[in-house]
Protein backbone atom coordinates (compact mmCIF):
# COMPACT_ATOMS: atom_id res chain seq x y z
CA UNK A 1 0.00 0.00 0.00
CA UNK A 2 1.20 3.00 -0.74
CA UNK A 3 -0.57 6.63 0.27
CA UNK A 4 -0.13 10.48 -1.12
CA UNK A 5 -1.24 13.11 1.34
CA UNK A 6 -2.57 16.38 -0.49
CA UNK A 7 -3.95 19.35 0.93
CA UNK A 8 -2.45 19.56 3.92
CA UNK A 9 -2.23 20.68 6.56
CA UNK A 10 -5.77 22.26 6.74
CA UNK A 11 -7.88 19.87 3.98
CA UNK A 12 -6.00 16.94 4.10
CA UNK A 13 -6.69 14.33 1.44
CA UNK A 14 -5.40 11.04 1.34
CA UNK A 15 -4.71 8.53 -2.12
CA UNK A 16 -4.07 4.79 -1.35
CA UNK A 17 -2.70 2.67 -3.64
CA UNK A 18 -3.51 -0.55 -2.93
CA UNK A 19 -1.85 -3.96 -4.79
CA UNK A 20 -4.12 -6.96 -5.92
CA UNK A 21 -5.52 -8.28 -2.94
CA UNK A 22 -4.81 -5.69 -0.69
CA UNK A 23 -7.79 -4.16 1.73
CA UNK A 24 -7.70 -1.45 3.86
CA UNK A 25 -11.32 -0.68 6.59
CA UNK A 26 -12.36 3.08 7.00
CA UNK A 27 -14.87 4.81 8.61
CA UNK A 28 -18.41 5.24 6.95
CA UNK A 29 -18.43 9.00 5.39
CA UNK A 30 -14.63 9.14 4.56
CA UNK A 31 -14.74 7.78 0.86
CA UNK A 32 -14.47 10.24 -1.57
CA UNK A 33 -13.47 7.91 -4.76
CA UNK A 34 -12.02 4.72 -6.26
CA UNK A 35 -11.62 3.48 -9.00
CA UNK A 36 -13.90 0.47 -10.79
CA UNK A 37 -10.89 -2.60 -9.68
CA UNK A 38 -11.88 -1.45 -5.74
CA UNK A 39 -14.97 -3.52 -4.02
CA UNK A 40 -16.90 -2.33 -1.23
CA UNK A 41 -17.97 -4.84 1.20
CA UNK A 42 -20.05 -2.89 4.75
CA UNK A 43 -19.52 -5.14 7.84
CA UNK A 44 -20.81 -4.87 11.57
CA UNK A 45 -18.88 -7.52 12.96
CA UNK A 46 -15.29 -7.72 15.22
CA UNK A 47 -13.85 -9.55 11.92
CA UNK A 48 -15.20 -5.89 10.43
CA UNK A 49 -12.72 -4.47 12.85
CA UNK A 50 -15.27 -2.51 15.45
CA UNK A 51 -16.50 -4.57 18.42
CA UNK A 52 -19.89 -3.28 18.24
CA UNK A 53 -21.80 -1.74 21.57
CA UNK A 54 -18.20 -0.71 22.95
CA UNK A 55 -16.98 1.44 19.48
CA UNK A 56 -20.34 2.50 19.61
CA UNK A 57 -19.64 4.04 23.28
CA UNK A 58 -16.08 5.49 21.57
CA UNK A 59 -18.12 7.41 19.13
CA UNK A 60 -17.18 5.11 16.18
CA UNK A 61 -19.43 4.01 14.32
CA UNK A 62 -21.57 0.55 14.37
CA UNK A 63 -19.98 -0.22 10.95
CA UNK A 64 -16.82 -0.27 9.03
CA UNK A 65 -16.73 -0.03 5.23
CA UNK A 66 -13.76 -2.47 3.75
CA UNK A 67 -12.10 -1.63 0.21
CA UNK A 68 -10.16 -4.45 -1.41
CA UNK A 69 -8.33 -4.02 -5.09
CA UNK A 70 -9.38 -6.85 -7.48
CA UNK A 71 -8.43 -7.86 -10.62
CA UNK A 72 -5.59 -5.82 -9.98
CA UNK A 73 -4.09 -2.62 -8.52
CA UNK A 74 -6.81 -0.01 -6.99
CA UNK A 75 -6.99 3.60 -5.82
CA UNK A 76 -9.08 4.80 -3.05
CA UNK A 77 -9.42 8.36 -2.03
CA UNK A 78 -10.23 9.34 1.89
CA UNK A 79 -10.85 12.42 3.22
CA UNK A 80 -11.85 13.16 7.43
CA UNK A 81 -15.29 14.68 7.77
CA UNK A 82 -13.66 18.25 9.71
CA UNK A 83 -11.30 20.52 8.27
CA UNK A 84 -7.45 19.72 9.57
CA UNK A 85 -4.98 17.01 9.16
CA UNK A 86 -4.67 13.17 8.98
CA UNK A 87 -1.08 11.30 10.75
CA UNK A 88 -0.38 8.27 9.27
CA UNK A 89 1.09 5.99 12.06
CA UNK A 90 3.28 2.84 11.84
CA UNK A 91 1.97 -0.31 14.57
CA UNK A 92 4.41 -2.96 15.37
CA UNK A 93 3.02 -5.36 17.43
CA UNK A 94 2.07 -2.24 19.17
CA UNK A 95 -0.80 -0.02 20.93
CA UNK A 96 -2.04 3.54 20.47
CA UNK A 97 -4.77 4.69 21.83
CA UNK A 98 -6.93 7.58 20.28
CA UNK A 99 -9.49 9.56 21.45
CA UNK A 100 -13.09 8.91 20.69
CA UNK A 101 -14.06 9.94 16.90
CA UNK A 102 -10.25 10.22 15.41
CA UNK A 103 -9.78 6.79 13.68
CA UNK A 104 -10.28 7.09 10.08
CA UNK A 105 -9.06 4.15 8.44
CA UNK A 106 -6.41 1.04 9.10
CA UNK A 107 -5.30 -1.90 7.04
CA UNK A 108 -6.45 -5.10 8.43
CA UNK A 109 -3.55 -6.01 10.55
CA UNK A 110 -4.66 -3.26 13.04
CA UNK A 111 -7.62 -4.06 15.86
CA UNK A 112 -9.75 -1.03 17.18
CA UNK A 113 -11.39 -1.82 20.62
CA UNK A 114 -12.67 0.67 22.94
CA UNK A 115 -12.20 -1.85 25.90
CA UNK A 116 -9.42 0.05 27.64
CA UNK A 117 -9.67 3.10 29.78
CA UNK A 118 -13.64 4.01 29.44
CA UNK A 119 -14.39 3.32 32.94
CA UNK A 120 -11.32 4.95 34.21
CA UNK A 121 -12.43 7.90 31.58
CA UNK A 122 -15.56 8.50 32.17
CA UNK A 123 -15.36 8.05 35.98
CA UNK A 124 -12.78 11.20 35.35
CA UNK A 125 -14.54 13.14 34.12
CA UNK A 126 -14.21 13.05 30.61
CA UNK A 127 -17.27 12.54 28.31
CA UNK A 128 -15.12 10.14 26.26
CA UNK A 129 -13.71 6.44 25.74
CA UNK A 130 -10.41 5.99 24.22
CA UNK A 131 -9.71 3.64 21.43
CA UNK A 132 -7.40 1.00 21.41
CA UNK A 133 -5.19 0.50 18.26
CA UNK A 134 -3.42 -2.93 18.51
CA UNK A 135 -1.68 -5.39 16.33
CA UNK A 136 0.88 -4.05 13.35
CA UNK A 137 -0.14 -2.54 10.44
CA UNK A 138 -1.32 1.47 9.16
CA UNK A 139 -3.39 3.39 11.37
CA UNK A 140 -4.57 6.78 9.76
CA UNK A 141 -5.93 9.40 12.34
CA UNK A 142 -7.65 12.73 11.81
CA UNK A 143 -7.66 15.47 13.63
CA UNK A 144 -10.10 18.92 13.55
CA UNK A 145 -6.84 21.55 12.41
CA UNK A 146 -3.00 21.09 12.75
CA UNK A 147 -1.40 17.71 14.11
CA UNK A 148 1.21 18.00 16.83
CA UNK A 149 3.49 15.91 18.38
CA UNK A 150 4.53 16.03 22.06
CA UNK A 151 7.90 13.72 22.83
CA UNK A 152 7.92 13.47 26.41
CA UNK A 153 11.01 11.56 27.98
CA UNK A 154 10.93 9.06 31.01
CA UNK A 155 9.04 11.43 34.29
CA UNK A 156 8.41 14.19 32.17
CA UNK A 157 4.61 15.48 32.14
CA UNK A 158 2.52 17.60 30.46
CA UNK A 159 -1.15 18.79 30.14
CA UNK A 160 -3.48 18.47 27.84
CA UNK A 161 -7.08 20.52 27.04
CA UNK A 162 -9.65 17.22 26.70
CA UNK A 163 -11.23 18.47 23.63
CA UNK A 164 -7.41 18.93 22.00
CA UNK A 165 -6.15 15.65 22.70
CA UNK A 166 -5.92 12.91 19.88
CA UNK A 167 -3.53 10.27 20.85
CA UNK A 168 -0.50 8.82 22.66
CA UNK A 169 1.23 5.63 23.29
CA UNK A 170 0.64 2.70 24.79
CA UNK A 171 4.01 3.85 27.49
CA UNK A 172 2.91 7.17 28.38
CA UNK A 173 1.05 7.37 31.79
CA UNK A 174 -1.92 9.63 32.36
CA UNK A 175 -4.73 11.09 35.15
CA UNK A 176 -7.59 13.08 33.95
CA UNK A 177 -8.49 16.21 36.42
CA UNK A 178 -11.03 19.52 36.37
CA UNK A 179 -9.43 22.67 36.34
CA UNK A 180 -10.35 25.18 39.45
CA UNK A 181 -13.86 25.04 40.83
CA UNK A 182 -17.05 25.24 39.00
CA UNK A 183 -16.81 29.22 39.04
CA UNK A 184 -13.58 29.48 37.97
CA UNK A 185 -14.29 26.53 34.75
CA UNK A 186 -17.48 28.11 33.88
CA UNK A 187 -15.23 31.73 33.41
CA UNK A 188 -12.19 30.21 31.80
CA UNK A 189 -13.84 28.27 29.04
CA UNK A 190 -11.44 25.37 30.30
CA UNK A 191 -12.49 22.10 32.38
CA UNK A 192 -11.13 18.64 31.77
CA UNK A 193 -8.22 18.22 31.45
CA UNK A 194 -5.05 15.45 30.65
CA UNK A 195 -1.76 15.23 32.81
CA UNK A 196 0.66 12.63 31.02
CA UNK A 197 3.95 11.49 32.35
CA UNK A 198 6.59 10.18 29.90
CA UNK A 199 8.28 8.06 27.88
CA UNK A 200 6.50 8.42 25.00
CA UNK A 201 4.61 10.73 22.73
CA UNK A 202 1.17 12.10 22.59
CA UNK A 203 -0.67 14.21 19.94
CA UNK A 204 -3.18 17.08 19.64
CA UNK A 205 -5.37 19.06 17.59
CA UNK A 206 -4.14 22.45 17.27
CA UNK A 207 -8.10 23.42 16.87
CA UNK A 208 -11.61 22.50 19.60
CA UNK A 209 -14.56 21.83 17.35
CA UNK A 210 -16.61 22.48 20.32
CA UNK A 211 -15.68 26.06 20.67
CA UNK A 212 -16.37 26.66 17.07
CA UNK A 213 -19.73 25.37 17.01
CA UNK A 214 -19.89 27.23 20.30
CA UNK A 215 -18.84 30.61 18.64
CA UNK A 216 -21.03 30.42 15.59
CA UNK A 217 -24.04 28.93 17.11
CA UNK A 218 -25.28 32.37 18.26
CA UNK A 219 -24.90 33.87 14.57
CA UNK A 220 -27.01 30.74 13.17
CA UNK A 221 -30.86 31.63 11.91
CA UNK A 222 -33.48 30.07 14.18
CA UNK A 223 -37.01 29.17 13.24
CA UNK A 224 -38.42 32.00 14.96
CA UNK A 225 -35.69 34.29 12.46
Amino acid sequence: MDTTFTHRPSFTHIVVELTSGETIRAEPGALVGHSPTVSIETTSSRDGLLSSAKSVLGGESLVVNEFTAEGGPGELRLAPPTPGDVMEHELNDETLYTTDGAFLASTTGVDVDSEFGGLKSMLGGASLTPLALKGTGTAFIDAYGGLERLDLDAGESYTLDNEHLIAWDDSVEFETRRVGGLKSTLLSGEGLVFDFTGPGSVWYQTRDIDSFVGLIAPKLPTGDS
